[in-house]
């Protein structure tokens, strides 16, 4: 067998140490996060928030009173009108529609597949249970899906702008059953 030179990617010791120290302030970064990441999921099973920087405005946001909602509809036209509706109720400072998700679950024994609209809800965590019997209301779904995550970080303003509009809907936790 003849051998040939090595082909040219094939770096000796010292150029590959070189280029490692070129990529290491690239990459490192990236793999901080990495790390964090057992961190956060552990903090987010658990239920305790980590802990958070305040904020220099003096109105630190309170980790999880923002939740970010998900509710699928059978098309935009559906979507589009729980969405005016919670937002003109103040249930939500503002829903985003994905359009054209494919959805496949299970269903009274049987696989279904079904193209759906995602919608996107921001809003106060306090109001999630209002803003759950408001689509359950309206939803035209047997079993809606609305499931809601609280938002544990994010732009300051953003989420201080998010409880400023919802702040005259009903809180659910003082309106009557």
């Amino acid at each position: 067998m003849r051998r040939g030179r090595a082909p040219a990617f094939l770096l000796g010791g010292g150029a590959a140490l070189l280029l490692s120290l070129f990529w290491m302030p690239i990459l490192l970064p990236a793999a901080f996060r990495l790390l964090l990441l057992p961190r956060a999921l552990l903090s987010m099973a658990s239920g305790s928030p980590p802990a958070q920087p305040s904020s220099a405005s003096g109105s630190a946001y309170v980790p999880g009173s923002v939740s970010a909602a998900f509710v699928t509809c059978p098309n935009e036209k559906v979507a589009k009108e729980i969405a005016r509706a919670m937002v003109e109720k103040r249930l939500a400072a503002c829903v985003n529609l994905v359009p054209q998700i494919t959805s496949i679950y299970e269903w009274k024994g049987e696989i279904e597949e079904d193209s759906e609209v995602l919608m996107m809800i921001k809003t106060q965590s306090s109001l999630v249970p209002a803003l759950t019997d408001f689509v359950r209301s309206v939803h035209p779904y047997e079993v809606a899906e609305v499931i809601a995550l609280p938002v544990e970080q994010g732009n300051p303003p953003y989420l201080q702008w998010v409880r400023q509009v919802t702040e005259s809907a009903p809180d659910s936790s003082t309106a009557p059953l």
